[in-house]
């Protein structure tokens, strides 16, 4: 999954500032490196406090910025587009346009009006886990529990079972050691039965280790795919595609041998 921000406060310092002929453009060199899915956001859901508070918003601009780039990518490829948003009306429109998978970074705690648009429009659906805060008795049994317990809500709502993919949500609400051990205990999240997406890309888990700026992290995120994928992540989101995809197709020779 390569990452499109549309916005001008992106952590990662990708974000395009609402250019619609740069994001398409992006996304086709995505596309020449191997990318299966095309993730744009129209709001940074960066966590706030760590790179500066969130600039909110609003749904019409939110749209506005998001849904040419969509419809000129589906112009051209019938690449898996992903609509980056917890809102239900984004979302609508996003679908409307083209895009076939919704990334919802509140999981189904933000905003319950979205379980009806996935369960009227039978897209994907990657569920993550977030939290304000950092408390747990245990990171990986508590974040697995939640999204059990979110999965069931979509469920409830008419979402079909098969479209649900799940997301720890590494650096939302989790403090630097929890996100390790989320990592290092990745595949007890296999016990949900969903197909699992990783995002490590550049984040401060990395920078805090290395002691490196967000510029400097490809080396460290490529440790993190690696370890991601062996312990398995079905999906890894990136932004320096190119690289993360031989990553990703090493470390699958090695852990898949034969395709498996």
């Amino acid at each position: 999954m390569g990452i499109i921000n549309v916005t001008s406060d992106s952590f990662s310092g990708d974000g395009l500032a609402h250019s619609t002929d740069e994001a398409v453009s992006k996304a086709l060199c995505f596309l020449a490196y191997g990318v299966d899915i095309v993730d744009i956001g129209g709001e940074s859901s960066r966590p706030s406090g760590i790179y500066g508070n969130v600039i909110a918003v609003p749904e019409e601009e939110e749209i506005t910025r998001v849904i040419s780039i969509i419809k000129t990518i589906r112009a051209v490829s019938d690449v898996q587009i992903s609509i980056d948003t917890y809102k239900a009306n984004v979302a609508e429109e996003a679908i409307n346009a083209g895009a076939n998978m919704v990334n919802n970074i509140w999981g189904t705690k933000r905003n319950k009006k979205l379980n009806e648009v996935l369960a009227n429009y039978s897209v994907d659906v990657v569920l993550m886990h977030n939290s304000a805060n950092c408390e747990y008795r245990d990171v990986v049994a508590d974040s697995v529990e939640q999204l059990n317990l979110s999965i069931l809500d979509l469920k409830n709502h008419g979402v079909n079972d098969s479209k649900i993919i799940i997301d720890p949500g590494i650096g939302f609400g989790k403090n630097l050691t929890q996100n390790l051990e989320i990592l290092n205990r990745l595949d007890e999240y296999r016990s949900i039965g969903k197909p699992i997406l990783i995002g490590t890309s550049r984040k401060s888990m990395i920078g805090n280790i290395l002691n490196l700026p967000i510029d400097e992290r490809i080396e460290g995120t490529a440790s993190t795919v690696a370890v991601s994928i062996i312990k398995g992540a079905n999906i890894i989101r990136v932004h320096d595609v190119k690289e993360m995809t031989r990553v990703a197709k090493m470390t699958d020779a090695i852990v898949r041998v034969g395709g498996n």
